[in-house]
């Protein structure tokens, strides 16, 4: 196997990672990243099968475990019980509740709130160039999870700035300050929802706090650590996912000149989280000895699954390099796959359907102002602004 040398920090590479992908699926279907010391799935069929494999999964195997720091108790217990860390028994308990909370009648009613939110947005918009990502990419997803969650709207500054904390311990160069901001951002997102979900229970209101207290199954309840984790992944996973896409989405499409008014809403969407995911690596432990592709694993091996480099494989995707939305939609990874398959899913679809077809509509002159940034977040892939003119 190729090893190969990549800093994760290196500005170039964060500005365009791909090439690097490139480099790295011309070796085969795994690779060894030097700087993370680990395997890399990098070619389509090998993140797939890793994806779907139940010899591997998220959570580590029990004499890898640990404790973890002091310092980071209280984002630790997010963690143990969150449904994208866990493995089944629990993960099928868990998420079996979840689901029948997360119903796909609760996603489609939001469709009017979204529509509604997108144009008052659009009707704030400032004369002078201004960053699209904050005014507009932003806010509609973070405000479309309060709604959701039956958070009042004037809430979404403090759940961003704990989202944002929170998030950053996935991603290249964690410091110890880094896990300070979480650890605080814990605390406070957990004392809040403790208030807020004793409000529910005995105010309950059409809400998916409400719908994750009372949905039950063979006499399973989530339980109240279990609640928290669910509602902190929901704003968590499913704001940060989307605002990074529907922000390299736009970029892509005032880039390239596109008129997306020629494209079918669902294959520019699908094009979107192909050709520029949110979401550049997951990983997984094996559970078992388990050869793959020439590569054996051992017990307790973490290996990384690059979701952007299996997005542009060439064997799956006719010059993968080239934005193209009339492209028969395939399987791409950007909402994973398997067991651990996004729940949001269909809601991020919702949000950038109608986000995105209302945006380029109302403002058919919309143009940059200024060069977009990616943001050094490595494995996470966003902007770190959107400035443009209407």
């Amino acid at each position: 196997m190729k090893t190969l040398t990549q800093s994760p920090l290196d500005q170039d590479f964060v500005q365009n990672p791909y090439p690097f992908y490139d480099r790295a699926r011309a070796e085969g279907d795994f690779v060894f990243w030097d700087e993370y010391d680990k395997v890399a799935a990098v070619s389509h069929r090998a993140v797939q099968t890793l994806l779907k494999d139940r010899r591997f999964g998220r959570e580590a195997p029990a004499e890898l475990k640990s404790l973890g720091p002091a310092h980071l108790k209280a984002w630790l217990v997010t963690e143990e019980n969150s449904l994208l860390e866990v493995e089944p028994p629990r993960h099928t308990r868990i998420r079996s509740l979840v689901v029948r909370a997360f119903t796909s009648r609760a996603i489609t009613a939001l469709e009017p709130f979204i529509h509604d939110l997108s144009h008052r947005l659009i009707d704030s918009f400032p004369d002078a160039p201004f960053d699209l990502l904050n005014a507009y990419c932003t806010q509609v997803p973070v405000k479309t999870i309060c709604r959701l969650l039956g958070v009042l709207e004037d809430m979404s500054p403090d759940l961003l700035h704990w989202s944002h904390a929170m998030v950053a311990m996935y991603q290249a160069g964690r410091t110890r300050q880094t896990e300070d901001a979480a650890e605080a951002a814990a605390k406070d997102f957990t004392a809040f929802l403790d208030d807020y979900i004793r409000q529910r229970r005995s105010d309950p209101r059409d809400d998916l706090i409400t719908r994750l207290i009372a949905a039950e199954e063979d006499g399973e309840k989530l339980t109240h650590d279990e609640l928290i984790a669910t509602c902190i992944l929901v704003l968590n996973a499913g704001h940060e996912a989307t605002v990074h896409s529907l922000g390299n989405g736009v970029k892509t499409v005032l880039q390239l000149g596109l008129d997306p008014t020629g494209y079918a809403p669902d294959k520019l969407v699908e094009e979107i989280l192909r050709y520029d995911p949110p979401l550049h690596m997951f990983m997984r432990y094996a559970y078992e000895q388990a050869e793959l592709f020439g590569h054996t694993f051992k017990r307790g091996d973490e290996v990384a699954l690059l979701l952007g480099a299996a997005n542009r494989d060439p064997s799956v995707w006719a010059e993968p390099d080239r934005f193209d939305p009339t492209r028969p939609i395939v399987t791409n990874a950007s909402f994973g796959g398997g067991l651990h398959f996004c729940v949001g899913a269909p809601l991020a679809r919702l949000e950038m359907r109608i986000a995105l077809r209302i945006l380029l509509d109302r403002c058919p002159d919309l143009r940059l102002t200024a060069d977009p940034e990616y943001s050094n977040t490595y494995h996470f892939h966003g902007l770190t602004r959107l400035m443009v003119q209407a």
